[in-house]
């Protein structure tokens, strides 16, 4: 298979299971334990129907929006993940050469393999810094002190990672950072000598935000226990609110699931929330993201901005979130595999299709921008679900 024969997100992850050695295939595709969630986040949206309406004029659709202050061109962005130059050798570069082309949001990961500030400097989009909550309290202040200097626009603390998740097919390859890996993973690479000569001809593999802090030769600390040794799973509401009064800008909570707790992230000052559940990748049995999203958009929607993320295959996806107030939604998988693939041109791709089929299943509603979104276009198949979801 080629990159022009990948028209949806399987041709695309098929393109790079054949490309990348099966331990680096499995760390994007997996999930925690039995990843019964990570398949729920897709499912979920079987469940609602979309009702299309129709002789409305649509020629034209607009679908940009306004998110945390900035204007996207398009209802979607791709979110910050961890170690893209594993996946090629463009890593966060490429991801972010195709944003820019087509006026959407990104941003680095604590775990990102480029710098803050070379993404600030390079590109005009606003970015995002995605990070994690860390025992030492002056690494914390030090890490938001840098983000401000860099230029970046919005804070992005994933509150949903005070532990690791279970991911046994990590386990089962031996897939770390240094790589430790087991036989049957160090077959894998061995079939697939392209990643590696791609791999080692394309520079250091680096974790600029963190390398001050953490162990690339595999000593006292690597990434493999960075969650265990370096998080803070005693991290609360009070500490969260003192970060957010020091970064005095755009700051949301990435992880939010409940009400009780969208409800708090407005208390302490937050500008928005990212409904999401990590892909599935921490709680295993753990509610879809799309499952939770109509009833903490109705209880905090008008106070605080709701963006959301898992899952997410179609632009019928996208459309079914925005319909339920999503601001935006982030995309995670779906352009990880594209950039497994091809790099940037592979995101570029991945990108331009999504478009295209938010654009034509918008014309197919009845919808010339995403602000007549409504649930009166949807209608769920289960009664209970449907009761506040539907006109």
């Amino acid at each position: 298979m080629r990159l022009k024969h990948c028209i949806n997100y399987h041709d695309f992850r098929e393109l790079a299971r054949r490309r990348l050695p099966g331990p680096i295939f499995n760390y994007i595709d997996g999930a925690a334990d039995d990843e019964t969630t990570y398949r729920r986040n897709t499912s979920a949206f079987d469940e609602c129907d979309l009702v299309p309406n129709v002789l409305a004029g649509v020629e034209h659709v607009d679908l940009s929006v306004n998110v945390l202050g900035h204007k996207l061109e398009l209802p979607f962005y791709c979110s910050p993940t961890a170690l893209q130059r594993l996946f090629h050798h463009q890593g966060e570069r490429g991801v972010a050469q195709a944003v820019q082309k087509f006026g959407t949001m990104f941003g680095v990961s604590s775990l990102g393999t480029v710098s803050l500030e070379e993404i600030s400097s390079d590109f005009s989009f606003p970015q995002v810094y995605q990070f994690y909550f860390h025992k030492d309290r002056g690494l914390n202040k030090a890490m938001l002190e840098r983000a401000k200097s860099a230029g970046v626009r919005i804070m992005l603390l994933t509150v949903d990672s005070i532990t690791g998740g279970n991911r046994e097919r990590d386990l089962r390859t031996g897939f770390s950072i240094p790589l430790r890996l087991t036989l049957g993973g160090l077959i894998q690479f061995a079939i697939k000598p392209k990643w590696a000569v791609d791999y080692l001809t394309h520079g250091k593999f680096r974790l600029p935000q963190l390398e001050q802090h953490v162990d690339m030769a595999g000593g006292a600390t690597s990434i493999s226990d960075y969650f265990t040794n370096m998080l803070d799973p005693s991290m609360n509401w009070r500490d969260v609110a003192e970060m957010v009064k020091q970064w005095d800008g755009k700051f949301c909570l990435k992880g939010i699931m409940s009400v009780d707790d969208a409800k708090k992230a407005i208390d302490i000052g937050c500008s928005g929330l990212v409904v999401s559940n990590h892909g599935g990748r921490q709680l295993d049995g753990s509610r879809s993201s799309f499952d939770q999203l109509a009833e903490i958009v109705d209880a905090v929607g008008d106070k605080i901005e709701v963006l959301f993320d898992g899952g997410v295959h179609r632009g019928t996806h996208v459309l079914k979130a925005l319909s339920l107030g999503a601001r935006a939604v982030g995309l995670g998988r779906y352009y990880l595999f594209p950039l497994a693939a091809a790099g940037q041109a592979g995101v570029e791709r991945a990108l331009g299709l999504m478009r295209a089929e938010i654009e034509r299943d918008m014309k197919l509603m009845g919808c010339r921008s995403i602000a007549q979104l409504s649930r009166n276009n949807l209608r769920f198949r289960n009664s209970f679900r449907g009761e506040r979801t539907s006109a």
